[in-house]
């Protein structure tokens, strides 16, 4: 009997052990879940802002894309000319935004390849390599790089620097 009552106490003893440590790894877990889920969901948002900034562009829809921009928004093109000298080419956000809500026949696709999205607190970075397409025709390739604010309304385009080439486009 002794035996048993001794058995029984160290069970009740070590159990709650147990439970503390699965408690423990638990809540563990689900902090390190909960920072994970937290930057998931910031990428995400900032790809979205990204693709209806673009989505404007293909339906030609200034509105749409004036709602993912910062004001003094700045859009830099770095490309080389035919004698191999870097131009480089600023636009304003409000000449971007006149240029593609100006109705014309053609559609502009800009096709981004992929996202390398890098976050510190309210300060987002993504590196884009993409095609443009005039309609379904194949035009020229580059890379994009978006800078993003976090506001309180969601995530803001601030400036938007590409690189422009009709050669090594895998085309």
């Amino acid at each position: 009997m002794n035996l048993f009552i001794f058995e029984l106490t160290l069970r009740l003893i070590h159990r709650p052990f147990q439970d503390m440590k699965k408690i423990s790894l638990l809540a563990l877990f689900c902090c390190f879940h909960a920072i994970s889920f937290s930057q998931e969901t910031d990428s995400q948002l900032v790809k979205n802002t990204i693709d209806q900034f673009f989505q404007g562009m293909k339906k030609n829809d200034s509105t749409i894309s004036k709602a993912t921009l910062m004001p003094n928004l700045v859009l830099r093109s770095v490309m080389k000319t035919k004698t191999g000298e870097v131009q480089v080419s600023d636009t304003s956000g409000s000449q971007f935004l006149k240029a593609i809500g100006t109705p014309h026949k053609e559609y502009y696709d800009e096709r981004l390849l992929s996202y390398d999205i890098k976050i510190d607190g309210s300060l987002a970075m993504a590196w884009t390599p993409y095609e443009f397409y005039v309609d379904e025709k194949f035009s020229h390739c580059g890379v994009d790089i978006f800078l993003l604010i976090k506001q309180a309304n969601g995530w803001k385009i601030s400036s938007i620097t590409d690189t422009r080439r009709k050669a090594d486009c895998g085309k």
